[in-house]
C-alpha cells in the first residue's frame, strides 16, 4: 500500500499547468471546522497555500491557519512548562537518591522538553519545507476533479468512504486510502466509471521488511524488521496518480469528501525492494479522459490503467 505520499499541496499548480479553479467553500470548511475542534489533518503546505492572500477570502482562510497555529503554539507552551518542572523535580529526587523512578521521569521529560521545543519552532518558522507537503492517511489533500462540467481542485480526505458505506466504515476498513485495481469492479464498483480523480505526487513512501529493502535473505537466527523506504521516479516526474473519489453524506452526520489511489502490480524493482504494490501514474494525453468515465466502458477505463506511465522507480531507506 502507499501509505504516505508527496504531492502538490499548494492548488495554484493545478490552477496554473490545468486552469483548474478552486472550491474556496470546500477549504473554507476545512479550515472552519478545525477551529470548531475537528480533528482534521491538514498539511502545512495547504495551509502555506493561503500564506499571500489575494483575496478576502483567502485572506480569511489565512487569519484562521495563523489562529490555529498560535493555539498550538499556547499548547506547546505549556506543555514545555509541565514538562520543565517535572525535569527539576526529577533531578532534585536523583541528587538525593538514584531511583528507576527518577530516571524514567528525567528521560521521558527531556523527550517532551525537545519535541515541545522543535513544535514551537515549527509553528513559527515561515520556509516552505518538502516534508510540509507529505500526506498521510485522513490527511486532507487537494484533488482535482469534474464537477458540473468544470475542472475544479477541492480538499478530499486521503482515505475513500463510498457514497453506500455506513459512518462506522473507516473504522471497519481502515486500509482504503488505496483502491487497488483488481477490486475496481466489485470493491469499489460505486465509484469506479463514475467518479475519479488524479493527484499529483512526485514520490511515495512504504514501510518493507530491512532485509528485502537491502536485498538479502535474512541472517541465521535475525528476525524481521520493518524500514521505511521512499520510491522516487528516476527522471523526476510528476506522477498523475489516478484515483476514486466519494461525495458521502448521511442525515445528522457531516458530509465527507475523500478519495483513494488506485495501486496495481509493481514494477520488479519495487517488488525487489520488498513492496508489493504502485501507484498507477497516468500518462498526461490520458488525465482529462480518466476525469471524464462517463459514456467509456470500463474497459476502456481499465487500458488508461494498464498503459500508464512506467518510470523506474529508484529508492532509499529512510529509518530502522
Amino acid at each position: 500500500m502507499c501509505y504516505s505520499a508527496q504531492v502538490w499541496s499548494d492548488y495554484r499548480k493545478y490552477v496554473r499547468e490545468f486552469r483548474a479553479k478552486i472550491r474556496i467553500k470546500e477549504f473554507f470548511k476545512i479550515f472552519f471546522d478545525r477551529t470548531r475542534g475537528s480533528k482534521l489533518m491538514i498539511s502545512r503546505g495547504i495551509e502555506n497555500s493561503f500564506a499571500n492572500p489575494q483575496t478576502e477570502e483567502e485572506r480569511v482562510l489565512w487569519d484562521m491557519v495563523l489562529d490555529h497555529r498560535r493555539q498550538l503554539t499556547t499548547e506547546f507552551e505549556v506543555e514545555l512548562f509541565e514538562q520543565r518542572k517535572r525535569l527539576v523535580d526529577a533531578q532534585r529526587k536523583l541528587e538525593k537518591k538514584i531511583t528507576k523512578a527518577a530516571q524514567e521521569s528525567q528521560r521521558i521529560a527531556t523527550k517532551k522538553i525537545e519535541r515541545a521545543l522543535q513544535k514551537i519552532a515549527d509553528m513559527n518558522r515561515i520556509e516552505h519545507r518538502l516534508a510540509d507537503d507529505r500526506i498521510f492517511p485522513m490527511s486532507y489533500v487537494p484533488v482535482m476533479l469534474m464537477e458540473d462540467g468544470e475542472l475544479v481542485i477541492k480538499p478530499m480526505r486521503y482515505q475513500c468512504r463510498p457514497a453506500r458505506a455506513p459512518a462506522n466504515y473507516d473504522k471497519l476498513y481502515p486500509g482504503t486510502f488505496n483502491a487497488r485495481r483488481t477490486s475496481l469492479r466489485e470493491f469499489w464498483r460505486g465509484e469506479f466509471g463514475k467518479t475519479h480523480g488524479v493527484v499529483v505526487a512526485q514520490c511515495f513512501y512504504e514501510w518493507v521488511d530491512r532485509h528485502k529493502a537491502e536485498g538479502r535473505a535474512l541472517r541465521p537466527g535475525e528476525e524481521v524488521t520493518k524500514t521505511e523506504i521512499v520510491f522516487n521516479p528516476n527522471n523526476d516526474m510528476d506522477m498523475y496518480v489516478a484515483c476514486v473519489v466519494s461525495h458521502w453524506e448521511r442525515e445528522g452526520e457531516e458530509p465527507l469528501d475523500s478519495f483513494a489511489f488506485i495501486t496495481d502490480e509493481p514494477p520488479e524493482e519495487v517488488r525487489n525492494a520488498g513492496h508489493d504494490r504502485c501507484i498507477v501514474p497516468l500518462r498526461p494525453e490520458n488525465v482529462m479522459a480518466w476525469l471524464t468515465p462517463q459514456g467509456r466502458s470500463l474497459d476502456d477505463l481499465d487500458q488508461m490503467l494498464e498503459d500508464r506511465e512506467r518510470p523506474y522507480y529508484e529508492h532509499q531507506l529512510l529509518a530502522a
